[in-house]
């Protein structure tokens, strides 16, 4: 279990690297970071619920909300 908690942990923290540098890159398909910040916060979620995390999961859980506006203001707006 705890070998399955780091890879979700550091699949969650590359692809929200990736998502803020897909951002700051400010081009034409930077609207595709807040698809990867769903991503990680869809991992670092499932890592909250294993690890007993409570307040990381509300975080994650907030975050995914905006992370759906950002997609479709971005992607389909």
């Amino acid at each position: 279990m705890k070998n399955r908690s780091t890879k979700l942990e550091l699949a969650g923290a590359i692809t929200g690297v990736m998502g803020a540098i897909l951002l700051a890159a400010n081009v034409s398909y930077s609207g595709y970071g807040f698809v990867l910040f769903f991503i990680s916060s869809m991992f670092l979620s499932t890592f909250a619920v294993i690890q007993k995390l409570r307040y990381l999961l509300i975080m994650q859980v907030v975050f995914m909300v905006i992370n759906l506006v950002g997609i479709y203001r971005w992607l389909f707006y």
